[in-house]
C-alpha cells in the first residue's frame, strides 16, 4: 500500500474485539478511562482505537463506543486530511509534521512516553475549524500485546490568547515607541507648550506600564529594564492621588495619604514603585466598607524609607498563608491573583525591598512596603 508517514496496515474486525477484551479486563486501564477528565483513547499497534473515554465520546458526538472502534484519531477527530489517502489518518502526505501522528509512531518504535503539540485542522458539522492539541503518546503492554494511551488536552484558547498577546505587545509598542519619540522631539522645543513635559512623562510612564504587564505575562522572564530617577515623595503622593479619584475600588471610600517628607527624594524606578504602591492600596481598598479610610502613611529611617497601607478589615488565617502565591485570589475569577504576587515581585526581587504584612483583630491590615535608601 502505498503511505507517506506511517503504516497503513488495519486490524481485521476480529483482532480489535480481541485487543478490546484485553482492555476492558485491565483493572488499571479500564480506572484510567474512569477517571481521567481530559480525552484519552486506547489504541492498538495499527493506531486504530480500541477504547476511549466518556470525554472522548462526547468530543465525538458518538453515545455508542462500537462506533468508534477501528477508527484512528484523525478519522474520529475530522482532521480535513484523514481522507486523502484510502488508508486515511496517519498515511498522508501531511501526517510527517502532525504531533499526534509524530507522538503515536515514535512512542511505537521507542517504546517510550512522548508528548507532543498537534495543530488540527478539522471539519465538524461542515466548517472548518483550527484545533490545538497537546497529546501524550504512552505505551503499554498488557498480556504481551502492546497498546498506546493517548491523551489529548485542548490548549486551542491558550494558542490563541498567547497569539493575541504577542500581536497586541508588538503592536502597543510600536505605536508607544512612536509617541515617545514626537514628544522627545517636542520637549527640544525652545517655545514648547508646559503640557509637552507633562504628555512626554505620561507616554513614558504608559510605555513602561506595557513592559511591566509584558513581564508578569511571562512565567520565567528576567526583567532587567529599570529606569532609575530622582522623584519626590509629594510627586509620588500626587501621582497615586490623581491614579484614585475615579478608581472604582474608591467608591464611597476615603484615601487619606500622609503628607510627612513631601520634600524628599529617592532615586528608584517609579513605575515599579507605583505599581507596588497601587496594588497595596487597591487591596486595602477592596477589602474595605462604605465610609472606611484607607490609610497611606511613610517612616522614614537611615537606611530605609517604609511605605505603609491599613484597613480596618482583617484577612481570614487561611488566606493569610497564600496572599503572596501567584495566581492564588479570593475573588475567585480567572486572571486574578497577580496584585499581591506583583508586590512581591517588583518591591524584593527586582527593586531589592520588603514587603510584609500583619492582620490582626482590632488593629486591622497593614501592609508595609520598605525599601532600601
Amino acid at each position: 500500500m502505498d503511505k507517506y508517514f506511517a503504516t497503513a496496515e488495519r486490524a481485521t474486525a476480529e483482532q480489535l474485539h480481541s485487543a478490546h477484551e484485553i482492555i476492558s479486563q485491565s483493572v488499571v486501564v479500564e480506572g484510567l478511562l474512569e477517571t481521567v477528565s481530559g480525552l484519552l483513547a486506547v489504541l492498538n499497534e495499527q493506531r486504530q482505537i480500541i477504547s476511549l473515554n466518556d470525554s472522548f465520546l462526547k468530543i465525538l458526538g458518538i453515545e455508542d463506543p462500537v462506533h468508534a472502534l477501528g477508527l484512528r484519531p484523525g478519522n474520529a477527530l475530522g482532521c480535513i486530511h484523514a481522507h486523502d489517502t484510502p488508508t486515511g489518518c496517519g498515511t498522508t502526505k501531511f501526517c510527517s509534521a502532525c504531533g499526534a501522528a509524530k507522538a503515536i509512531v515514535t512512542s511505537l518504535e521507542t517504546n517510550r512516553a512522548i508528548e507532543e503539540t498537534c495543530a488540527l485542522q478539522a471539519n465538524h458539522n461542515g466548517q472548518d475549524v483550527d484545533i490545538v492539541l497537546k497529546v501524550r503518546s504512552h505505551p503499554i503492554t498488557i498480556e504481551d500485546s502492546k497498546f498506546i494511551m493517548l491523551f489529548l488536552q485542548d490548549i486551542t484558547l491558550e494558542h490563541r490568547r498567547a497569539a493575541l498577546e504577542r500581536t497586541f505587545f508588538h503592536d502597543i509598542n510600536n505605536m508607544l515607541s512612536g509617541l515617545v519619540g514626537a514628544t522627545e522631539l517636542l520637549a527640544r522645543d525652545e517655545h514648547k507648550s508646559p503640557m509637552v513635559d507633562m504628555v512626554r512623562r505620561s507616554s513614558l510612564r504608559l510605555q513602561k506600564a506595557v513592559e511591566i504587564q509584558r513581564f508578569l505575562l511571562e512565567s520565567d522572564a528576567d526583567y532587567k529594564n529599570l529606569l532609575q530617577q530622582n522623584v519626590s515623595l509629594e510627586q509620588i503622593r500626587e501621582d497615586l492621588t490623581t491614579l484614585f479619584i475615579k478608581h472604582p475600588a474608591s467608591q464611597n471610600k476615603t484615601l487619606s495619604f500622609s503628607r510627612d517628607y513631601d520634600e524628599f527624594v529617592l532615586l528608584t524606578d517609579i513605575s515599579l514603585l507605583e505599581r507596588v504602591l497601587a496594588n497595596m492600596i487597591t487591596n486595602a481598598l477592596e477589602a474595605s466598607e462604605a465610609d472606611e479610610t484607607v490609610h497611606i502613611s511613610i517612616a522614614l529611617e537611615s537606611n530605609k524609607i517604609s511605605f505603609s497601607v491599613h484597613n480596618n478589615q482583617i484577612i481570614p488565617e487561611d488566606v493569610r498563608l497564600r496572599v503572596f502565591q501567584r495566581n492564588f485570589s479570593t475573588k475567585g475569577s480567572s486572571g486574578r491573583g497577580l496584585g499581591t504576587f506583583s508586590m512581591k515581585l517588583f518591591g524584593e526581587k527586582i527593586l531589592g525591598g520588603k514587603v510584609s504584612f500583619s492582620s490582626r483583630p482590632g488593629k486591622g491590615t497593614v501592609f508595609t512596603f520598605s525599601l532600601p535608601l
